[in-house]
Order: C-alpha cells, then sequence, then structure tokens
C-alpha cells in the first residue's frame, strides 16, 4: 500500500543519508540506551545495589530497539520516554528495577540531543573541509587568472579568479573556527534531576554529597564529554541550542554568499556550476543551463537562517526550571536546521569540485573593459609628458561617458583610439599608451595574496580542525 502522507524534501532530495540517519529516531533511541546504561554503570560502580545480570541484558540490547512496541506503549501512556523505558525493560528483565534509576525525562532526551548536535556539528565540519579542499585547487589553479572585479555590480578594477575565491574560502574559515569553537565548548547536561537539584540522586546515595557529584562526573565521561553544566533546571539552557543555531545559520549565510555570486558570474558567462551529460535546464527551453545547484543553494540558505530566530525566542521564552513549550519547536528546529545545513554543503562540494571556468569570455570582458582601467596611469603619462592634470582628466572624464555610452549600446570600447588623437595627449605615443593595457599588471598583489591565504591561513586551520571532524562521505546531488 503506497503511504500517501506527506513527507519532508530534506529526507527524500537534499540532506545526506549520515545526517539523516543522526537525526532518525532508531539513533535516538540507541542513545537513549546508552544513557541509561551509563548511569546504571556508574551508580553501581558508587555501590548501589545493580546487579551483573541487569548491566549484561542492557549492553546485549542498545541497538535493537522494538520502536513499534514503544510506540504502543506510547499510545497507552502518552509519554515518550516512560514507552521506552518499558519497551527497554521487556527486551532486558532484569534492568527493569534500575532503569532511568533517580532520573528525570531530559536525563535521556536533553542529553541525546547533545549528543546528536556533537555529531552533528563533526559531520558539518567535515563536509566544511570538503568545499574548502575543492576550492583550495581552484583558487590555486585560477590565482593568476585577471578578472574584472565589481562594487556595486558595476565593473571597478581588477581582481583575480583565485583571489575571489578565497573570498568564499575565507568566510568558510571563519565557519570552521566557529565549528571548533562549539564543539569545544559543548557541554552534557548531566545527571540534575528534575529542576536541577540533584535531590533524587542525594536520596538514592543516602545523603552522600560526593558520590553525588562524582556519578555526575562519571557519567559526562562515559559518554564522551569533558565537562557538563555547572548548573541546569529541568533543561541544560536553551541558549546552546540558540548559539548552534547561530553557527548553521553562518554556514549557510556563507555558502548562500559563494552561491549568489556564482549566478552573477554564469549569467556573464565567465564561471559555470557543474552540469551533467544528460542533464536537461529546462522543460521548455531546451537550450537552457540554468545555476539549479547554486540556485537550490540560495533556497536552502534562506530557510536554514530562519530557523536561527526559533532558538533565540526559544532561549528567551523558558519559564523558570522548565515549560514544554520549547519541545514541539525543537524537534523541527534542531533537525531540520541540521539537515537543511548539510544539504547546502553537499551542494556547495558538488559545485566547488566541478566549477567551469570559461577562460576566452573572461579575457574578452576584461580587455571590453581595460580601457577605463588604464585611465589613471595615462592620466600620469600626459602629466609626465608636460600635461596640465585638472585639463588631461577633464578630456578622459569626457571621452570615458561617451565611450561606455557607446558600450552599452554594443559598439567596442575605441578609449585608447580617441585619446591617442586627441591633441591633449599628442605628446604621449599611442605605443606608450598601448603598453599600459596589460591586466596582469592591474591584479597587484591578487596572486601572491591567494598563495599566502593557503599557506598561512587555510593549511594551519585545516590540520588544526581535521581531528575534531567526522569523515563527510559522498552523497547524490539530486538536481
Amino acid at each position: 500500500m503506497t503511504d500517501e502522507r506527506w513527507v519532508s524534501p530534506l529526507g527524500t532530495r537534499y540532506a545526506s543519508p549520515a545526517m539523516q540517519l543522526l537525526w532518525g529516531p532508531t539513533h535516538r533511541v540507541s542513545l537513549w540506551r546508552r544513557l541509561w546504561l551509563a548511569l546504571a554503570e556508574a551508580e553501581r560502580e558508587l555501590g548501589l545495589p545493580i546487579t551483573d545480570e541487569a548491566l549484561a541484558e542492557m549492553r546485549a540490547h542498545l541497538d535493537d530497539a522494538d520502536l513499534a512496541a514503544a510506540a504502543r506503549y506510547e499510545r497507552r501512556f502518552r509519554h515518550d520516554v516512560m514507552a521506552h523505558v518499558h519497551a527497554f525493560a521487556d527486551q532486558a528483565p532484569s534492568a527493569r528495577p534500575f532503569l532511568h534509576l533517580g532520573a528525570t525525562s531530559a536525563f535521556v532526551t536533553d542529553n541525546a540531543d547533545l549528543l546528536v548536535m556533537r555529531e552533528g556539528l563533526r559531520l558539518l565540519l567535515g563536509r566544511v573541509i570538503a568545499v574548502l579542499s575543492a576550492l583550495e585547487g581552484f583558487a590555486g589553479r585560477t590565482a593568476g587568472l585577471p578578472c574584472l572585479a565589481y562594487t556595486h555590480f558595476q565593473p571597478a578594477q581588477l581582481t583575480t579568479v583565485g583571489k575571489r575565491a578565497t573570498l568564499w574560502m575565507q568566510d568558510f574559515g571563519l565557519d570552521v573556527e566557529e565549528l571548533c569553537h562549539r564543539l569545544g565548548t559543548l557541554r552534557f547536561r548531566g545527571c540534575q534531576g528534575t529542576t536541577g537539584t540533584q535531590a533524587s540522586f542525594l536520596e538514592l546515595f543516602a545523603g552522600d554529597d560526593a558520590k553525588v557529584r562524582e556519578l555526575e562526573r562519571r557519567v559526562t565521561a562515559k559518554l564522551g564529554f569533558r565537562e557538563q553544566y555547572a548548573v541546569t533546571g529541568q533543561t541544560y539552557p536553551r541558549k546552546a541550542d540558540s548559539a548552534v543555531l547561530d553557527t548553521l545559520s553562518g554556514i549557510a549565510q556563507t555558502a548562500a554568499k559563494m552561491a549568489g555570486d556564482l549566478r552573477l558570474l554564469q549569467h556573464e558567462g565567465e564561471l559555470l556550476e557543474p552540469f551533467e551529460t544528460e542533464q536537461i535546464g529546462s522543460s521548455a527551453m531546451a537550450y537552457k543551463r540554468n545555476p539549479m545547484r547554486a540556485e537550490r543553494i540560495s533556497g536552502l540558505a534562506r530557510f536554514v537562517i530562519s530557523l536561527q530566530a526559533n532558538g533565540a525566542h526559544t532561549a528567551a521564552s523558558q519559564w523558570l526550571e522548565r515549560t514544554l513549550d520549547d519541545s514541539a519547536n525543537r524537534r523541527l528546529s534542531l533537525p531540520e536546521a541540521f539537515l537543511g545545513t548539510d544539504a547546502i554543503l553537499v551542494l556547495a562540494t558538488n559545485i566547488a569540485a566541478g566549477l567551469e571556468v570559461r577562460e576566452d569570455v573572461i579575457r574578452r570582458n576584461v580587455a571590453e573593459q581595460m580601457p577605463f582601467m588604464a585611465t589613471e596611469r595615462w592620466l600620469m603619462l600626459g602629466v609626465a609628458a608636460g600635461g596640465d592634470r585638472q585639463a588631461l582628466h577633464e578630456v578622459i572624464r569626457r571621452h570615458s561617458l561617451a565611450v561606455a555610452e557607446a558600450v552599452s549600446r554594443g559598439a567596442p570600447n575605441d578609449l585608447l583610439d580617441r585619446l591617442a588623437t586627441d591633441e591633449a595627449f599628442a605628446a604621449v605615443p599611442a605605443a606608450d599608451l598601448q603598453a599600459h593595457l596589460e591586466p596582469i599588471s592591474y591584479t597587484g598583489r591578487a596572486a601572491r595574496q591567494v598563495g599566502e591565504f593557503l599557506e598561512e591561513y587555510l593549511g594551519p586551520l585545516l590540520a588544526r580542525a581535521r581531528p575534531l571532524a567526522a569523515e563527510a562521505g559522498s552523497a547524490e546531488v539530486r538536481v
């Protein structure tokens, strides 16, 4: 029977299987079971009479949760955590008396969220590194290729294709720094009890304050965290979610900026995103080669950036030790932000690895504007030949505006010819004017800046970041 219910395109079209599995129910429940096991182990180590058999049964059923059985329990109890406590107990009956001992629901839900976010941040870090690695080769190959630079999307002076790529890379580099910071400062909620006072654990250990503190340290270490939050209410601070969403929004902003630039440059015919042999650009206009990947990044980025506000509003609206108005929102905003960012980076890697450079078009566009770029040098030549600077400036201004108007109507750029025949420049040989039309001499330190960026900034950054990253792996791009 066909399931006719709506499903999110983040799962069916955009996000990678790896990120989907991280946020899927099977992985989440396996984390809940590991949390219950870690709690029971630590309680046993600190003197509670939890049997070897109970722990062995728990360890044997960490990854084979019966989700259908849990769903039946939830229909009865209307409580998802207690449904899974009972489903786990059915599989590990010797552990039934000890499961969830002293804990509240947030012990598993919140700590599991932190674990998933940590894994998700590592995966995204790997994906950003993959984008940077692809752009690194591209920037190196095109470091010395002159192209028009734009301000206000109007031709300004020259830069190089590789230098422009480093602008995208620097933004991604800042995202790497932010991801590393988030991974380094993400804390565990720990074992805080129902309102964060640890009263239930203090009772379990007959008022032994030291054992309660040691319990938290041990559980925190078992789950791979160095620190837990110093204090909590029932939940960990929702500012942590807000900060993570800020980070994901930042990645989306970076990718959207690059995608927007590529959409403009594809219109100019200078850089083209990959286009597969049998890919169709338009159902009606068979000749079209649209920047579909970059456009999709723009659309997905808009969605991820919009989710940033959810975390901020949730953090701002929590009452006292906790309310439940965060729950439904977080079930949507957190996984969708991660899946959306993952999808963006899969697309960005695909584009960066397959960018097509149309060097002839770039040279043609440069040549069309080069006489305007040379006007300041021509002015200096005229002054050196004895001309009046202000009078020469007016001559250049008048001819430049006339030529610009003509070029906009499709005429060739004949500014050099006009100046060469103007008596104001009679003392300057036309060959001297022509000598100042070599594009590479107008790119300043751009090519060297590319090398310095790759060697002095990017290399050390990636060396620090790679040990923290998860293997990104490949993912299909559905265009």
